[in-house]
């Protein structure tokens, strides 16, 4: 018999809403954010297709083929988490590309691919999965913390050189998720969100 977990709700709030309007991944908080079936409009990430990279090795790199990763969703208690394992105060989420911040979900970036978050405003978006932590992202946090871009300018502490290695393994299952739209509207800080996980069971 194949063991499985009933189909469940869980409950949220919206903490905060970020756009990334400049040439990175980098985001800055806005009052709301615009999504239409190519994401957010404006964003770094927008686009009903994207480039293949390392994450598709299936592929030729730079194959055009669906966005899947048009949102980046991130949860507070994981934010605190990761920054406490990495011995930091905070970790703003602009710095790593956040989106969506959300509160009231236990165990955020465990949620499973297919489950579809559902906006008070009437947003419906459709979680891929997790996103794997890189050292693009941890990179992105000592540069924030001072430690400058070993690409562009060399300039890097030990602390902050540890910081941007260390952060794959600090942020382990707490990285959050992508998601695409599959429902266009608006979302804005202080909206709840259900999110429906369907039933689930181990393919062995």
């Amino acid at each position: 018999m194949v063991e499985t977990i009933s189909r469940q709700k869980v409950k949220g709030v919206v903490t905060a809403t970020l756009k990334a309007e400049g040439m990175d991944f980098v985001s800055n908080p806005v009052e709301q954010l615009e999504l239409t079936y190519e994401g957010i409009t404006g964003d770094y990430h927008a686009g009903k297709t994207r480039a293949s990279g390392a994450r598709e090795p299936w592929h030729e790199r730079g194959t055009e083929m669906r966005n899947e990763r048009q949102i980046s969703i991130l949860a507070d208690d994981e934010m605190a988490d990761i920054a406490n394992n990495l011995d930091i105060d905070k970790i703003e989420p602009g710095w790593i590309g956040a989106n969506l911040v959300i509160d009231g979900i236990a165990n955020f970036s465990l949620l499973p691919p297919r489950s579809v978050l559902i906006f008070e405003g009437g947003v419906t978006l459709r979680v891929d999965g997790y996103n794997g932590p890189c050292r693009i992202a941890g990179a992105s946090i000592a540069k924030h913390l001072g430690g400058g871009n070993r690409e562009t300018d060399g300039i890097f502490d030990s602390s902050t050189t540890d910081i941007a290695l260390a952060f794959p393994q600090a942020a382990r299952l707490k990285r959050g998720l992508v998601a695409w739209v599959e429902r266009e509207g608006v979302i804005r800080p202080g909206e709840k969100v259900v999110g429906h996980i369907w039933e689930q069971w181990l393919y062995q």
